[in-house]
């Protein structure tokens, strides 16, 4: 009996000791690991939450304006200014910013009551300004368009945070290549269904007071990040509206291009 006890006790070992310790050790890590990443994600979560909020008010700010729509009177002139982005970096934001100003003021004259809108502030400290409203009945996207002050990489992920933005092109609304970004957080949020659109799919791109266009669909593919040729100019005199976002792995970039149709 003795003999039995004393094997059962020496069963018990240092080493075994040592290894319970340690697995102890590790489990109350992973736990407190997991608390931590949960808190990560919901603090993410609100984030985005109160990002998409903004973008709501800046909406219902936009519609509480009078309407006062005008003819579109912009003449299709094909001997327009073209314009060809050779992005080496090929960031969002990173563009030649005396091309963009001469885009502009190619426009000035046709642009609306664009520049009339009061600059507003992220929480980031970047000033913008919405310009428009995007509409895709198709995935139930509606959501005002921002155009940063200076459109750098900075300022542009500060804005991608809220709501849709301008990337690169003329005014909106206006002869050109209108190139808009928009996160794909692979939910119901932004730019996460624009992925599913295809060739005969139609949007609106509305300027509140100006006028209201109808996009088609006409060409979807993908690209490495650092390819940046959907952003060129050569429209042919036409109007254009490119949709960029992301794949669902963020590995590459999903381009939808678009026409003018009415």
């Amino acid at each position: 009996m003795n003999q039995i006890l004393v094997t059962k006790k020496l069963y018990i070992t240092p080493e075994l000791k040592r290894k319970k310790k340690i697995y102890k050790f590790d489990f109350i890590l992973s736990i407190f690991l997991v608390i931590v990443l949960i808190s990560i994600y919901i603090y993410a979560e609100n984030d985005r939450n109160k990002s998409e909020e903004v973008s709501h008010e800046i909406l219902a700010e936009m519609r509480e304006e009078p309407e006062n729509i005008t003819d579109d009177t912009t003449a299709n002139n094909k001997d327009i200014l073209v314009i060809v982005l050779n992005d080496e970096n090929g960031e969002y934001g990173s563009t030649n910013q005396q091309s963009q100003n001469q885009i502009s003021n190619n426009n000035t004259e046709t642009s609306g009551n664009n520049d009339e809108n009061e600059y507003k502030t992220t929480r980031d400290g970047y000033n913008y300004k919405s310009v428009g409203i995007i509409d895709i009945p198709k995935i139930d996207v509606n959501y005002p368009i921002l155009e940063g002050e200076t459109m750098s990489v900075e300022e542009t992920d500060s804005l991608l945070k809220i709501s849709p933005c301008k990337f690169w092109g003329p005014n909106i609304n206006e002869v050109g290549n209108y190139c808009i970004v928009g996160h794909n957080y692979r939910n119901s949020r932004f730019f996460s269904h624009v992925p599913e659109l295809e060739p005969g799919d139609t949007f609106t791109i509305e300027q509140p007071n100006v006028r209201t266009l109808t996009y088609e669909v006409y060409d979807k593919y993908t690209v490495v990040p650092e390819n940046v040729s959907c952003t060129s100019q050569l429209t042919g005199g036409k109007k254009e509206v490119t949709l960029i976002t992301c794949t669902n792995d963020s590995s590459a970039r999903v381009i939808i291009k678009a026409r003018e149709v009415r």
